[in-house]
C-alpha cells in the first residue's frame, strides 16, 4: 500500500485560453526505485508528483485531461542538495508503484 497525499489544485489560464490546473501528490517509495527516463536508481522515501491537466472546453460539466506529469527528484551528484523536477510518463510511475508495492519486506 502506498502514501498519497493530495495538495491543492492550482487554476490559470495558458496563452491560448484554456483552463488549466496542476495537482500536487506526495507517494511514497518504501524501497529504492527507477523509473523510465531517469538514468540513475533513486532512494527511498516520499516525492512530489505534480499532475497538469488541461480542461475539455465545450460539454456541460468539467473534464480535464492530462497533458503532463512531473516527479521531484534529488538532482544527480554532486548537486544532490538540490531537487530536480524531471517529466514522467504516468504509466511508467504506475509501474514503479506496482513493483515497490510487491517488492519482499526486508
Amino acid at each position: 500500500m502506498h502514501n498519497y497525499s493530495t495538495g491543492v489544485e492550482l487554476f490559470a489560464k495558458d496563452s491560448r485560453g484554456m483552463t488549466m490546473r496542476s495537482r500536487r501528490e506526495t507517494i511514497t517509495f518504501k524501497h529504492p526505485f527507477r523509473i523510465k527516463g531517469i538514468d540513475r536508481l533513486l532512494p527511498a522515501g516520499a516525492y512530489e508528483v505534480i499532475t497538469d491537466e488541461e480542461m475539455i472546453e465545450g460539454l456541460s460539466f468539467a473534464v480535464f485531461r492530462r497533458v503532463a506529469t512531473m516527479i521531484m527528484v534529488p538532482a544527480a551528484a554532486p548537486r544532490s542538495s538540490t531537487m530536480e523536477m524531471v517529466s514522467i510518463s504516468p504509466i511508467d510511475l504506475s509501474d514503479a508503484q506496482r513493483i515497490d508495492a510487491s517488492a519482499p519486506r526486508e
